[in-house]
Formats: structure tokens, C-alpha cells, sequence
């Protein structure tokens, strides 16, 4: 699938060395057929101890040599960067975009190539544990699609949607739901110091809390509201719990969290729209 293939970041960040990484954990290519390109010297030189892969300061070579050019860049130097690469793509390469709001029809413009995928993982994919969705143009062939598919696998679930317009809600979803989570954990950690648990025991109680309701509803396949209700006596502890939660409108607030940063996915792209069009 990948033999004589360069996939190549621009960008290489956290989430690029999470892809590099599951890339070679599944020994998709082998190190020396990945580059990456970055202006910071100190990231480059841990990623290439790290991991043995060819890195350069200069974008050019690194798109020049691409099969695949995964553009994993920060969403506001986006038009920066395409006015450095365009015409260094080469036409039969594949562009795979993780940039927040960073719509297609923005991308293949400011590349002017047309075969594209537009996805959003998100962080558990470091640990081969992520949540991708993705869409592709049309101009992407059947081919370049399985590498696309593969290389998103090596991080953890993938779904294929053929409307952009879910990825936005995937980024407020599953990109930035790690943060919700973590937010949840670190709430429930602090509930339990405030009762008299050590930090230590009381964070621990609580992982395994939530891998353990995690695989229960992995098992059973219920909806979460059938399973709440199993473990939810009349006039008990875990009822008494959940009207305090619903009192202080629990699940308005996570739905509006989840709104405000799918909104500010849509305002990223529309702001990416923006500075294409002043330059």
C-alpha cells in the first residue's frame, strides 16, 4: 500500500508525532520514509531521535517529496504556509488536512490540488486509542482513500462521512471531547479529597470508575440511559447524586460546551475564508 511512498507533516506538533507514531507502530512505512518539516529546531531533533525519521527547518523539500502531505499546522499560519508549498505538491500526492475549521474548498484552492482528506483525530490517538472522522474529495482515488484509511487506523477508530460538514461537529464532539472528560475526572478527583480521600486513592478510585463504566457499556450495548438506571435505587445514594446534577443543569451546560467549540470550529473556518480572500 505504501511501498516507494514519503509521508510527509508539515507541522509537527503533538498530534503529528502521535500520527508518526502509530504510523510506525503499525510499520506502515519504515522511519526513513517519513519527513518532517517544522521551524522549531529542538522539536526536530526529538523527533528524529525519537523516532529516526528525516526532518528540515524548510517546507519546501518535505512537500516536494510527499506521497501523502499531512498538514498538521496550527489553523491561523495555514495561509502562511500554502503560499510557501503551492506548486511544490506533486500532482499525484495525497493531501490529508487535521487543521481545525480548515475547510477544503480553503485547502485545494491554496494548493490548487484537488485530492484531499479533511480529518479531525484526537489526542488517545498517541496511544492507538483516537477517534477520527474524516471525508475525502472526489478527486481522491480508491487507492490514495485505503492509504488515507490506514494511516488514520494506526490511530484508533476512523468513521468516513461524505459531508464536510460533520467534521466541524467531530471537532467539538471527539477533538476537543478528551478536554470534557479530563475536566469530569479532575472534578470528581477533588470531590473525593473534599470527603477525606488522599489525592492519591481518590484519583485512582476514580480512573478505574470510568474504565470500568466504559467496558460495562461496551459489553452490554444499552443505551447509557437503561444502564443509569440499573445502578440507580429509588430514594438512594446514586438518585440523590443525580438530582443534584440535573438541579444544577448538568447536561445544558455539557451541551452547550459542546456547541460553543463546535461554533468556534465553524468561525475557525470562516476566518481561514477570510485571509484567503485578503491575500
Amino acid at each position: 500500500m505504501f511501498t516507494d511512498s514519503t509521508i510527509s507533516f508539515i507541522g509537527a506538533g503533538n498530534m503529528a508525532e502521535a500520527m508518526i507514531k502509530g504510523i510506525l507502530r503499525q510499520e506502515l512505512v519504515s522511519p526513513q520514509s517519513i519527513f518532517a518539516a517544522d521551524p522549531r529546531e529542538d522539536r526536530l531533533a526529538y523527533l528524529q531521535e525519537k523516532y529516526g525519521i528525516r526532518t528540515s527547518t524548510d517546507n519546501h523539500p518535505v512537500a516536494q517529496e510527499a506521497s501523502v502531505l499531512v498538514l498538521s499546522i496550527k489553523p491561523q499560519v495555514l495561509p502562511k504556509v500554502m503560499k510557501t508549498i503551492k506548486g511544490d505538491v506533486p500532482e499525484q500526492a495525497l493531501v490529508l488536512s487535521i487543521i481545525a475549521g480548515g475547510r477544503i474548498s480553503v485547502i485545494t484552492s491554496g494548493l490548487a490540488h484537488k485530492a484531499m482528506v479533511r480529518a479531525m483525530p484526537n489526542t488517545p490517538a498517541q496511544f492507538g486509542q483516537g477517534m477520527t472522522m474524516w471525508t475525502t474529495t472526489p478527486e481522491v482515488s480508491e487507492h490514495q482513500r485505503q492509504q488515507a484509511q490506514q494511516i488514520l487506523q494506526a490511530l484508533g477508530k476512523e468513521i468516513w462521512m461524505d459531508d464536510e460538514g460533520y467534521l466541524d461537529m467531530a471537532t467539538a464532539l471527539s477533538g476537543t471531547g478528551p478536554a470534557y472528560v479530563f475536566l469530569f475526572i479532575e472534578a470528581l478527583i477533588d470531590a473525593g479529597v473534599h470527603m477525606g480521600f488522599s489525592r492519591h486513592i481518590a484519583e485512582e478510585m476514580v480512573l478505574q470508575t470510568l474504565k470500568g463504566s466504559v467496558a460495562v457499556m461496551e459489553e452490554m450495548e444499552r443505551h447509557p440511559a437503561t444502564l443509569r438506571n440499573m445502578v440507580t435505587s429509588p430514594g438512594g445514594t446514586t438518585a440523590a447524586a443525580l438530582y443534584e446534577m440535573e438541579k444544577g443543569r448538568f447536561r445544558t451546560i455539557l451541551s452547550k460546551a459542546v456547541f460553543a467549540a463546535y461554533q468556534r470550529s465553524v468561525d475557525l473556518g470562516d476566518a481561514s475564508e477570510a485571509r484567503m480572500l485578503e491575500s
